[in-house]
């Protein structure tokens, strides 16, 4: 019976600082965009920053994007290639992987691994400032630190995502088609006709529109997490755990969201 009431005590104060931490995580991420809005539309513009937090986060997490979309690629013809052999249905290997990579494989998983790369990246290195208070030395030298810090990764996060998408489409769709030929003996020209002619404009653009919104997720998140560290080191690893774990909680809820959102449009 004791055992019962102290996990029940125990369950009680768990649900209850989970919630707090998601009010303050949902009031804190919200007050930090609005306030990056704001920032934006005024002097000075750092886009040299801009500009290299668009190499460090986007072009850098190219080959980590290459060999994700490339794997998914293959395993996708592999599993419908074998799995529709036993009805008759090899020949629609073309369509259904170019439609799953470029409406939700491709988007969602090159957002997962840009929130587990760049999320953390963001998280410990603005936290690692914070710590350090070089934050605090920014201000001191009358630079507002969310111009300097914020805005440029949340730009470059914007920019890129969609980028490493549309990159991610091609070499999954790539992938699909280098097993359709060695192990499906499907025809090269074949793939490449049914895929064009399956896929639409809207399967393209409601893909790419999603990763708008999950960059932005990833770097406000990590840029949330970063500036409230607390802690030391220790609260440093804290905040890149906290910043990946609740970016890719976002980027699969909100895919769902806007998934369903995109589906009604399309009926009406």
């Amino acid at each position: 019976m004791e055992m019962t009431k102290t996990f029940f005590a125990y369950l009680v104060s768990r649900s209850w600082r989970a919630t707090l931490h998601l009010f303050g995580f949902v009031g804190g991420s919200l007050s930090l965009l609005l306030i990056s809005i704001k920032s934006l539309f005024q002097r000075p513009f750092h886009f040299q920053l801009f500009v290299e937090q668009c190499y460090t986060l986007g072009i850098r997490s190219a080959s980590l994007v290459f060999i994700t979309a490339l794997s998914t690629g293959f395993v996708m013809a592999l599993q419908f290639g074998y799995g529709l052999e036993r009805f008759g249905g090899k020949l629609y290997v073309p369509k259904v992987v170019g439609m799953s990579i470029m409406r939700e494989l491709g988007p969602v998983l090159t957002c997962l691994m840009l929130a587990g790369r760049v999320g953390s990246g963001i998280a410990a290195e603005i936290g690692s400032m914070n710590v350090t208070q070089q934050i605090d030395a920014i201000r001191a030298l009358g630079t507002d630190p969310i111009k300097r810090i914020v805005i440029p990764r949340i730009l470059s996060m914007v920019l890129m995502a969609p980028l490493l998408t549309v990159f991610a489409d091609l070499v999954g769709i790539t992938g699909g088609l280098l097993i359709s030929l060695t192990e499906l003996n499907i025809n090269a020209d074949f793939f490449i006709y049914e895929s064009i002619t399956s896929l639409k404009l809207t399967d393209f653009t409601l893909g790419i529109s999603k990763t708008f919104l999950f960059g932005l997720l990833i770097s406000v998140t990590g840029c949330y997490y970063g500036l409230n560290t607390k802690g030391g080191t220790q609260g440093v690893g804290k905040a890149t755990n906290h910043a990946v774990v609740t970016s890719s909680i976002l980027i699969v809820i909100f895919d769902f969201i806007l998934t369903k959102l995109f589906w009604i449009l399309e009926r009406h």
